[in-house]
């Protein structure tokens, strides 16, 4: 559809190609499922003290750690097959990620001091909600940047310590904060009940707009980046094969806002889920097939074909183990919290 040609043949063409279908599922199910639970932090010193607290952290105390794991997936994986990317990218992005590791530390901490926590536990509360909230914030960064564009020599980061920080990036921080605070509210509207569950209704009709606000400003804005972005989108024929992509993520605002009136639970979380896989869609046609846009593909950075070949083995084992084990933590948990749960219970 695009027209990328490559001297590449055999196994040196597919295996990157598998390679990079393999590390956006990882990165993927990552912002999913680790992006409801940030979305509960940003959401957490909104709701009132006490119970209403109790049962949002709840709701993800038992599978929060799990989530991440598929953060180290993604990174070990970039690491491991795509080493040259991985040498250019984290120069390149070393403060928001050192940011966001920070936060994630301070929010991990959080899980397992508040319960216990009498008098320092608003100490807690704030950790959660800064720590999520900071993560957030870097992991749009490190997005947006990463849709501007790197400045590389070679095969090393030519730019500066502070590229990543402009106010494209800034949208883009912004954006997620919206888009994980809708994934959060939505997780509560599944998983509570009662006062709580109708307040989340109303905190995820305000961050679906921002949601939605965000992504007009950001995909108005990518266009005028100077990149081939734009033939992408609106040369012909390829605009009849994308077209879908944008309509289809309107349909999906707009069933997510209906069924939050229509007093739905699952559903919008559902729908909310797929309105980010729609915009991880969106970002791989902008960029396919360059790993450090814009000028280095995923051939350009795969590692030797045999190297590959036997990270793929570790892969097909590990990957449907992370994947059966995030199910079954998933329906161990699954139903609503009562709202007199005691959070001893799970401690």
């Amino acid at each position: 559809m695009f027209g990328f040609g490559t001297e590449y043949e055999g196994l040196a063409f597919w295996l990157p190609l598998v390679w990079s279908a393999l590390l956006a599922l990882a990165v993927a199910m990552y912002v999913v499922i680790d992006g409801f639970d940030l979305g509960v932090g940003i959401l957490f010193t909104a709701a009132r003290p006490g119970n209403w607290r109790d049962r949002m952290m709840l709701s993800v105390a038992p599978i929060w750690d799990g989530n991440e794991t598929w953060l180290v997936l993604g990174g070990g994986g970039l690491f491991a097959v795509f080493s040259v990317a991985y040498a250019i990218l984290l120069p390149a992005l070393y403060l928001p990620l050192i940011l966001m590791l920070i936060a994630l530390i301070f929010r991990g901490v959080a899980f397992e001091f508040r319960f216990k926590a009498e008098t320092s536990q608003p100490i807690w509360d704030n950790a959660f909600h800064y720590g999520s909230l900071v993560a957030t914030f870097a992991q749009g960064m490190v997005l947006g940047a990463f849709v501007q564009g790197f400045q590389i020599e070679g095969r090393g980061f030519t730019g500066g310590a502070l590229d990543w920080l402009t106010p494209f990036s800034v949208m883009t921080g912004i954006g997620l904060v919206c888009g994980y605070g809708l994934l959060g509210a939505t997780w509560c509207v599944m998983k509570t009940s009662g006062e709580l569950e109708i307040w989340s209704r109303i905190k995820a009709k305000q961050f679906l707009a921002g949601t939605v606000i965000s992504m007009a400003i950001v995909s108005a804005w990518v266009p005028f980046l100077g990149r081939d972005i734009q033939w992408r989108w609106f040369s012909w024929p390829n605009v009849l094969f994308v077209a879908p992509v944008p309509l289809l993520t309107a349909f999906v605002c707009w069933r997510i806002w209906k069924n939050l009136e229509d007093g739905r639970t699952a559903s919008p979380f559902l729908q909310t889920i797929a309105l980010f896989l729609l915009g991880f869609l969106g970002l791989a046609i902008s960029l396919f097939p360059y790993i450090v846009p814009p000028s280095m593909t995923i051939w350009q950075a795969a590692n030797a074909t045999s190297a590959l070949q036997f990270a793929l083995i570790g892969y097909s084992v590990v990957m449907p183990m992370t994947l059966a084990y995030t199910a079954y933590a998933y329906w161990v948990f699954r139903g609503k919290l009562e709202e007199n749960v005691d959070p001893g219970s799970y401690h």
